[in-house]
């Protein structure tokens, strides 16, 4: 098993969150990455439950904020639903991964993990009005 040591960042490189993931395997594609981030990100929320829910992409029926993401009523969030949205946000430009300091390219790009290497998710936030 191995351990990887994960990032959010603002377009501007500021860290606003780090966690580490534990992996099964040595090679990872972006798909699985994402896929691995997810299911931990929701499962921990669901198991406690806090006010806010700090995940990669919004849920359904939530609001952002200063936090992250306040659900409007409380309830268990779908891994795989959150999983499917994250797919479709990175394919749509709304994040991008660096793996070390080189951006990926597409979800079927593998990479190694090594005991150095350290990933960041990158949301980019729409101009206002634009």
């Amino acid at each position: 098993m191995s351990t990887l040591t994960v990032h959010d960042a603002t377009a501007s490189g500021r860290k606003t969150n780090t966690f580490t993931l534990e992996c099964l395997t040595e090679q990872l594609t972006v798909r699985e990455l994402i896929r691995v981030r997810i299911y931990q990100e929701v499962q921990d929320y669901n198991l406690k439950e806090p006010e806010y829910f700090r995940g990669l992409v919004e849920p359904t029926n939530a609001e952002r904020v200063l936090n992250g993401y306040k659900l409007k009523a409380k309830r268990k969030i779908d891994w795989e639903e959150q999983y499917d949205r994250a797919l479709e946000a990175f394919e749509r430009n709304r994040f991008f991964v660096l793996v070390g300091d080189k951006q990926a390219e597409s979800l079927d790009q593998e990479f190694e993990i090594k005991i150095e290497t350290e990933v960041s998710f990158v949301k980019l936030v729409p101009l206002v009005g634009g």
